[in-house]
């Protein structure tokens, strides 16, 4: 059922206080994601951004930091130690990690965990970089954008391997016969807990990927954090939608009347380099395009 604004619980589990960069979504959405699971969770937290974050805004649930490549097989250890135990049911194990721990290091881990059936919800907060440890290109980079390891010279314009855009981790997730996989953004709180609240019901590995953006290491101003993050859906960069036992359904409708891609690129300095007549502005247009499409022709 949809979640509405005065239905959110005042209950925090995440405490005051965070050493998260200024306007930083990615607190935001797992805070949001404590008040759908409640105080019967425990948190498995890859290293990353969060790690760092909760060295202050610690959460009022059991939490631990584990390594980079190993959050989905210590979840599936406390599944299976808490079912040896009769303890399983009515508690939460939710995983957290950025996208280099997920789409790139931990994706053996997360494979794994899915093929054992284990009872989980993993969440992936997507800042498109390796931002905790300086910015550096990382799996789910979209097509052009400047990084640490993919500086804008005379040689290298960005990440410029095309036709490709970001790592596609909700399909790779839902081939792997995932019970339910979604596609959320930090922009649009509500349909993310939404998404979470539906994950909690499965009984199974569950997936949401929520895209999060960076204010330093995109260059974005913090006013401009939500904007820039609901424009990356506006201008289906992004798309909101879940996979249900294979079916697959929006969640946000996306206007007939498209937005050019710029309009969700112009606010970030990452893409300061690509220019308006720029063809390489114009192949990412057209790839989003055929994504989108492409996408749109297996829903329900």
């Amino acid at each position: 059922m949809a979640v509405k604004l005065k239905e959110v619980p005042d209950e925090e589990y995440l405490s005051m206080g965070s050493l998260a960069c200024a306007a930083c979504p990615e607190v935001l959405a797992f805070r949001h994601a404590l008040k759908v699971l409640g105080p019967n969770t425990i948190v498995i937290n890859a290293t990353g951004c969060l790690a760092v974050v909760m060295q202050m805004a610690v959460p009022k649930v059991p939490h631990f930091h584990v390594l980079f490549e190993n959050q989905a097989a210590m979840m599936s250890g406390i599944d299976d130690g808490l079912k040896a135990m009769g303890k399983r049911e009515g508690v939460n194990l939710l995983v957290v990690a950025g996208d280099g721990g997920t789409a790139d290091i931990g994706l053996s881990a997360l494979s794994g965990a899915i093929e054992r059936n284990q009872d989980l919800i993993y969440v992936c907060f997507d800042n498109e970089s390796y931002m905790n440890t300086g910015g550096q290109r990382s799996g789910t980079t979209s097509f052009g954008a400047r990084t640490s390891t993919t500086p804008i010279g005379k040689v290298i314009q960005g990440e410029d391997r095309l036709p490709r855009l970001r790592k596609n981790m909700v399909e790779i997730v839902a081939a792997h016969g995932t019970p339910y996989v979604a596609s959320t953004s930090a922009g649009y709180p509500l349909d993310f807990m939404e998404r979470v609240q539906k994950a909690a019901a499965v009984r199974g590995p569950s997936y949401i990927h929520c895209h999060c953006p960076c204010p330093t290491g995109w260059g974005i101003e913090t006013k401009d954090m939500i904007k820039v993050s609901q424009l990356a859906v506006k201008t289906r960069a992004v798309v909101l939608y879940e996979i249900e036992n294979g079916e697959r359904r929006l969640t946000r409708r996306v206007s007939k009347k498209k937005m050019p891609v710029l309009e969700y690129l112009k606010l970030q300095s990452r893409y300061r380099h690509m220019k308006e007549d720029s063809p390489a502005l114009a192949q990412l247009q057209q790839a989003i395009d055929d994504g989108f499409e492409t996408l749109m022709a297996t829903m329900s």
